[in-house]
């Protein structure tokens, strides 16, 4: 996906019942994710007046958003379905994975619907997006 600001829009969806640190790791593992897989999401470094470097950062809003498990697992789904939205499900398996070998391990034996899923990341066209999860609230 080649992401656009004008067009497009990007949320994550935690947990509501994850602790605060659990929930802070998979905000930031997702968004780890997209920066990696989403074609012009961050935008170009920065500099200061004093010429100090700042990282690109993305270029639109990304709001984190609380949710119950059951409708994480409802927007993955929705979000599966549609060849403009694109997900990144985020698992309690990884989470309680010490090593990214026994992730790969762990998740390779079992069922995509025996995953217990604690977030969602969703980018998309702004509509699409805001049709999902306008009615969530807001992470405080």
């Amino acid at each position: 996906m080649k992401f656009d600001a004008n067009l497009h829009r990007c949320t994550i969806v935690i947990d509501q019942h994850l602790p605060v640190g659990l929930a802070m790791n998979a905000a930031s593992v997702i968004g780890i994710s997209f920066g990696r897989t989403v074609e012009n999401l961050v935008g170009p470094d920065q500099c200061s007046l004093d010429e100090i470097n700042y990282p690109g950062v993305i270029y639109a809003p990304l709001p984190v958003l609380l949710a119950s498990g059951e409708t994480i697992r409802q927007l993955q789904s929705g979000a599966e379905q549609d060849e403009e939205i694109y997900v990144m499900p985020f698992s309690a398996l990884a989470q309680s994975c010490k090593t990214y070998e026994e992730y790969g391990e762990r998740i390779a034996s079992v069922n995509s619907d025996n995953i217990e899923l604690v977030a969602v990341g969703l980018i998309g066209p702004k509509k699409k997006i805001t049709k999902m999860t306008g009615n969530l609230s807001l992470y405080k």
